[in-house]
């Protein structure tokens, strides 16, 4: 199981936990809560009445017609009211008044006149001084048939005289509570899908930081080109992981290929030094003018040797070591294949070479000018130094798909099979058909390396034309 995973799973057990307790408390919450807020309304309503039904009581009027009539007609009034999105059709108060002994005087709903109610806990409470309220079920068994009733005194000269109270069912409030249950529902499920959404969103990020940091390790495991490109990590935790990362691989990547290359160097060195050391000592001795400048040409032509392997292993060194271009731009290969055949000139005429040239004018790579130069350089050099006399050379570039491709071949003699996995091996090489001798052994392999620094890809072969160079390189634009 990925660690993305991993984290989204917890991530969604704490959120679905946290949502669920949460949820249903303030679920739990909601009838106590409306009720709560009905009953004071309850309160304010009894007390308002306790003052208008202070005279009719004082003056035995409770029964009067006139006050019967409107009792029937607030029983009777359709409010038309649409609250919070519910319609209220009707009024849902039971008002009903009792003496100073408890017995009912007058009742709206015409069901308790003349009972003593005066051990229901509103009325008893409110003759005692206290606040009168109960909770009654009108069908037992069935919370919501629960009604409930709040009283208030009615007084004169600071005695209670009597008590009204006034009843509302509770089955008048749940159509509220339903409402704001359902839309506190609609509310947390949006809340949890979009702290789902959030999670994954983050887990996808964090998982992606750390598959590119990943990928970064493996490819420096594996001795492959890995650039840490600025902004490739934003986490501040990975993102210094990294860099620690990128510093070790560079001090370690830095002490191993010195080592290597001093040895490399080292071995390479001791031919060319040995033979200008014996050609040096053999001038020492009394010789003819020919044999002098025979062991002249030596100590010249070894030199040279140990120049361009020199320069060949520090070309090497340069893009071995590079992690990406430094300076790209666009090019045209067209316009750099014909300069580099330019500088190429004189040879090309003294070894009497026939150049066939197909060249897109449209054909443009973004990379760096210096390696591409060297890295052509190096592949025409070969195609000289394995091209007969008077022999052909032809070279092509043309549109393949999404890349440019361009291919040298020259009339050599085919490449050996037993050679052909080692060409662009560090320092080997196959004798030159004119001279018999090798080359640093360096070229094709700076070639590869250019090659792979630019996405591209090299490869050799043999064709019914000749040995064949073949270059691929991403298309720019």
């Amino acid at each position: 199981m990925s660690l993305s995973l991993r984290i989204f799973i917890v991530y969604l057990l704490f959120v679905a936990l946290c949502s669920y307790f949460v949820l249903r408390t303030v679920m739990d919450e909601i009838r106590p809560g409306v009720r709560q807020s009905t009953e004071e309304t309850l309160v304010d309503t009894a007390n308002l009445l306790a003052e208008f039904l202070r005279e009719p009581l004082l003056t035995n009027q409770l029964q009067s017609p006139r006050i019967n009539e409107i009792l029937q007609a607030y029983g009777q009034r359709q409010p038309n009211a649409t609250i919070w999105g519910v319609s209220k059709q009707q009024v849902n108060h039971r008002i009903y008044v009792t003496d100073d002994k408890g017995i009912v005087l007058l009742d709206s709903s015409n069901i308790a006149v003349g009972q003593d109610y005066s051990r229901w806990n509103d009325v008893l409470l409110t003759l005692q001084g206290k606040y009168g309220a109960r909770s009654t079920l009108e069908t037992q068994g069935d919370e919501n048939s629960s009604i409930m009733y709040v009283a208030a005194p009615i007084t004169h000269a600071g005695k209670i005289i009597g008590v009204v109270s006034v009843a509302k069912p509770n089955r008048s409030l749940q159509p509220y509570i339903d409402r704001t249950q359902r839309r506190l529902g609609l509310l947390g499920a949006g809340l949890i899908l979009l702290g789902l959404i959030s999670g994954a969103i983050f887990s996808w990020w964090f998982s992606r930081e750390l598959r590119r940091l990943r990928e970064y390790a493996l490819n420096v495991s594996q001795g492959q080109r890995a650039v840490l490109t600025p902004g490739l990590i934003h986490s501040g935790e990975l993102g210094q992981l990294a860099h620690a990362l990128e510093s070790m691989r560079n001090q370690l990547d830095g002490k191993a290929y010195i080592e290597q290359y001093v040895q490399t160097l080292t071995h390479e060195l001791k031919s060319p030094l040995a033979g200008i050391r014996a050609a040096s000592e053999l001038l020492q001795s009394p010789m003819s003018e020919a044999q002098q400048q025979k062991f002249l040409a030596n100590i010249e032509s070894e030199s040279l040797r140990l120049q361009q392997l020199i320069e060949r292993l520090l070309n090497l060194a340069l893009v071995e070591q590079q992690q990406s271009l430094h300076s790209p731009v666009i090019i045209s290969l067209k316009h750099l294949i014909e300069s580099l055949l330019n500088t190429r000139a004189a040879r090309i005429a003294q070894q009497k070479i026939q150049l066939q040239l197909s060249l897109d004018e449209h054909a443009e790579i973004y990379g760096e000018k210096f390696l591409i130069e060297q890295a052509l350089l190096n592949l025409l050099d070969n195609a000289l130094d394995f091209t007969p006399v008077a022999g052909q050379i032809l070279i092509t570039v043309e549109r393949q798909d999404q890349h440019w491709v361009m291919r040298i071949t020259n009339q050599g003699e085919p490449i050996p099979d037993y050679a052909m996995p080692r060409l662009t091996e560090r320092f080997f090489s196959l004798p030159r058909p004119t001279t018999g001798r090798k080359s640093t052994g360096l070229g094709l392999s700076f070639v590869q390396e250019v090659m792979n620094l630019h996405q591209g890809q090299l490869q050799l072969l043999n064709t019914s034309s000749g040995v064949c160079a073949r270059l691929e390189f991403p298309k720019q634009g």
